[in-house]
């Protein structure tokens, strides 16, 4: 048995391919003839900050290998056609902004292990999930499916979740079903939730009820109809709707979050008190696409000013001392809030995360766990993925030395 020292690790993992790696102990690393891969439970980031962060989730996007062959409408809108590559290699995507892994399927398991390890080590205790509902009308089934493939990967890594409820889209829903009230409709929508979601250990609870958030609401404005839509439940959630909207939802709704618009920061945080749970609300900038992706008017411009805008925003829920804040959002490219490492600014929003947050790791963590990204998509032999599997437990349980190393002697240039 080896004892290696950091400076001895790198050069004995620089053999792997060869020699092979096993390990016993958390910090015992073993060079045998077999490899065989050790999982690891995942462990907690120690933030100094004790706000609960959570990142807003689009499940949304699809490419040809997913989606019979075509691009979805999240990377196409109207006119756009990432089949078209630039002269620089980039697809021609509906966004101002290009992810740093190029446009990709939300059910991608190696896209999934990247986001929520970058999510990991940046801080993020979970995801707010943007849900579309049970149904399976026009692209809802294919969010929910991709919702679902993050959710399992969640525990594997320690983060939680939550659902963020569209009820707007119900009309869709009823005019697909001719048998089906509106109510009907979103209460399925509810026992739904109920019977896949609350009960998870990683579902996010709040006063010890399943947090619930409304994207809005946009369909149901009036609080006889909250009634029955929640009333099919049998435990009844925090239920948070958006800023200036709980007047459609009390007595059922217990809070709102903030969200992005040109309106001030400071008239939504005077409200915080008034509520019995209150997520205050960070967001890098707006710049959609959609007057260019053929998708209507455009709606206004926030200028991401280097960074600045996202800086000032979490400065300002750490003022507020707020005990919940989303982020807004981790990669809706259409409307460019994206905190998601793109070609435009590369992995300086999540440095921000870091630094709210006050966790140890820096950028150079994140820089790492795109590498792995990276050396996943460049070789699929069964071995060469074992040792990143290794890596990838390795990161959950917080020895990033020890996946680190594994991860550069792979990464041969």
């Amino acid at each position: 048995m080896i004892n290696l020292g950091k400076s001895a690790l790198l050069i004995g993992i620089s053999f792997l391919l060869i020699s092979n790696l096993a390990c016993e102990k958390d910090d015992v690393l073993i060079i045998s003839e077999e490899f065989q891969l050790t999982k690891f439970d995942a462990k907690k980031v120690q933030k100094n900050n004790s706000t609960l962060t959570f990142a807003h989730f689009m499940p949304w996007f699809v490419s040809p290998e997913t989606n019979n062959g075509k691009w979805g409408i999240h990377w196409t809108m109207a006119n756009k056609n990432p089949a078209i590559t630039s002269a620089d290699g980039k697809r021609q995507i509906a966004s101002h902004y290009y992810p740093l892994t190029g446009p990709y399927a939300s059910s991608d398991k190696d896209i999934v292990e990247y986001q929520l390890l970058l999510m990991k080590y940046a801080g993020i205790d979970g995801v707010l999930i943007d849900w579309y509902g049970s149904t399976d009308v026009n692209d809802y089934g294919s969010n929910r499916l991709n919702s679902e493939v993050l959710i399992n990967a969640l525990k594997g890594v320690g983060l939680d979740y939550a659902i963020v409820y569209e009820d707007r889209t119900i009309p869709e829903v009823v005019k697909n079903n001719g048998s089906i009230d509106r109510i009907e409709a979103a209460q399925n929508d509810m026992l739904y939730m109920e019977d896949e979601y609350f009960s998870d250990p990683n579902y996010i609870k709040i006063n010890d009820a399943p947090l619930l958030l409304v994207f809005g609401p946009e369909e149901f404005k009036n609080s006889s109809d909250w009634g029955e839509v929640l009333g099919i439940l049998n435990e009844e959630p925090t239920f948070v709707t958006l800023n200036w909207s709980s007047s459609k939802t009390e007595p059922y709704s217990v809070g709102e979050y903030i969200w992005v618009d040109q309106g001030s920061l400071d008239s939504k945080y005077k409200n915080k008190d008034k509520f019995d749970v209150f997520i205050g609300g960070a967001y890098p900038g707006f710049n959609d696409y959609y007057s260019e992706g053929g998708w209507g008017e455009g709606y206004f411009v926030i200028d991401h000013n280097n960074g600045e805008t996202f800086k000032a925003n979490l400065q300002k829920a750490k003022h507020e001392a707020v005990d919940y804040l989303q982020l807004i959002t981790w990669n809706d490219y259409g409307e460019g809030t994206m905190i998601e490492p793109t070609e435009e600014f590369e992995f300086e929003m999540l440095e921000c995360v870091q630094e709210f947050a006050e966790v140890e790791y820096t950028v150079s963590d994140l820089e790492k766990i795109f590498d792995l990204y990276t050396l996943r998509k460049a070789n699929s032999n069964l071995k060469f993925q074992e040792q990143l599997d290794q890596a990838f437990y390795y990161l959950v349980s917080l020895q990033n030395e020890k996946a680190f190393a594994i991860i550069d002697s792979l990464n041969v240039k």
